[in-house]
């Protein structure tokens, strides 16, 4: 770095050559502090590797960021595979002051055996090394790591990620972590590590099948669709739209029920296209109620009302619209409270494909609360 003390008052040759030594020596500390950081940084990367490793091992999982796994949920992907995003949330007031934190998660097939973690022993320096090799050589269906701010005035922050995977089992291993301390006496970082079994469903055997049903606190038009290195962070942002899930269900009645559905796999006519009607009934919780004949309600419930059904067919889609092509039917509402008093409903959504002969039925809670009340569940 150059040393601006004493600068004013040389001669512009003078200045010319010491700035010139000076960006030498910037380059070279520059590289050395690029390195340097690498070097810290693939530290923390195994020292989150290692913590997985630990636990599978047996060890006792820590938590000290009150580490919670919320949701996750199930989109059809390319290539034989499905788009998995998911919300954890941590009390960020458990951090530090000041001190930054990293997410690394990690899935693992059931299928395939976890193998231990080594013992400790006098080698460890290099038994880390060998650890970090042989981390890169194991074939994990998705590993991840990246940096996370905690954030301020709240005590459960919302961390949405995700990852790709074919379907079946999967334990989904979640690591929140400080940084370790160079300094020599310095207090071990504080770290959750969270273990979720994920059972992911197979949307590519032809059967007719939806996505996971999103209830979305509110859905942003993007202007643009997002860069994947803004995906990570961001992942419900699907197309042109970027869906802000709730969590809790809660909604207020001067608010939108907002529910997000794809149907995938649809049998198709001689031309290709689908014959698909989807209904949408709402039956609210009612204690001793029975249903009526010809009401979708269980018991428990009374029916509240429905609306009008939606169809796809070639008469209502666009005429490139092909079922070959494995695009899904868009199964979305929007339905205004206003008219539904305070209290606790269910959504059931039928879905029939009349080309295949079959019915799917689909349905979520939610809860209409008064207009003064707001939930938390519901924010980002």
């Amino acid at each position: 770095m150059v040393n601006r003390r004493g600068v004013f008052g040389l001669s512009v040759v003078a200045v010319a050559a010491l700035l010139s030594v000076g960006v030498i020596a910037q380059k070279k500390d520059d590289k050395k502090d690029d390195k340097k950081a690498a070097e810290a940084q693939a530290k923390e990367n195994q020292a989150a590797r290692k913590a997985v490793d630990d636990v599978v091992a047996g060890q006792p999982a820590p938590n000290d960021f009150n580490l919670t796994w919320v949701r996750e949920d199930f989109i059809k992907a390319a290539g034989s595979k499905t788009y998995v995003p998911f919300i954890v949330t941590l009390d960020p007031s458990k951090a530090t002051p000041g001190s930054p934190v990293s997410i690394y998660w990690r899935v693992v097939s059931k299928a395939a055996a976890a193998a231990p973690a080594p013992a400790p022993g006098k080698n460890d320096k290099k038994d880390d090394k060998k650890d970090d090799k042989n981390d890169k050589k194991k074939d994990y269906p998705w590993e991840d790591i990246g940096p996370l701010t905690p954030a301020a005035n709240t005590t459960a922050q919302r961390v949405p990620r995700s990852f790709t995977v074919p379907a079946g089992s999967y334990d989904v291993y979640v690591v929140i972590k400080e940084p370790t301390s160079a300094q020599k006496g310095a207090t071990a970082p504080k770290m959750s590590v969270l273990k979720k079994t994920v059972d992911v469903p197979d949307y590519w055997n032809g059967e007719l099948n939806t996505s996971s049903i999103i209830v979305a606190q509110r859905v942003d038009p993007l202007p643009a669709p997002l860069t994947p290195e803004q995906m990570i962070e961001r992942p419900y942002a699907l197309g042109g739209a970027e869906i802000q899930p709730s969590t809790d269900h809660k909604i207020p009645k001067n608010g939108t029920f907002n529910v997000f559905l794809l149907v995938y796999n649809p049998k198709g006519d001689p031309s290709n296209k689908p014959n698909v009607t989807v209904e949408y009934s709402f039956c609210q919780a009612s204690a001793g109620a029975e249903p009526k004949q010809g009401e979708p309600c269980k018991s428990g419930e009374k029916f509240f009302n429905r609306t009008n059904p939606v169809n796809f067919t070639a008469e209502t889609l666009p005429p490139q619209f092909d079922v070959n092509s494995g695009q899904p039917l868009p199964a979305s509402q929007g339905v205004s409270l206003q008219t539904f008093p305070e209290g606790d409903y269910r959504l059931e959504i039928k879905i029939t494909d009349k080309n295949a002969n079959k019915t799917l039925m689909r349905d979520v809670n939610f809860t209409v609360l008064p207009i003064a009340q707001s939930s938390g569940g519901t924010g980002r």
